[in-house]
């Protein structure tokens, strides 16, 4: 099973792996969310939905739906 944006937790760290371009809005796409980019998990609305995300110094909202086909690679946190 991949890790996708909608199972970070808030203030991980990510890199954008692949996604099913049908199921990514173009508008994000635009915005950076592309294979490579990093990205941070910001805020979790009160019910879950929408996530509210950090790529390429860009705050965006995405739907849950199109967080759970965003694949990712977590970026150990050495802290």
């Amino acid at each position: 099973m991949q890790t996708t944006i909608a199972q970070l937790e808030i203030g991980e760290k990510a890199i954008i792996k692949d996604f099913d371009i049908n199921a990514v809005p173009l508008k994000l796409i635009e915005m950076g969310c592309l294979p490579g980019n990093m990205v941070e998990l910001l805020q979790i609305a009160p019910l879950g939905d929408p996530l509210f995300l950090n790529i390429n110094d860009c705050h965006l909202a995405i739907r849950l739906e199109t967080a759970s086909v965003i694949e990712i690679d977590i970026i150990p946190n050495h802290s």
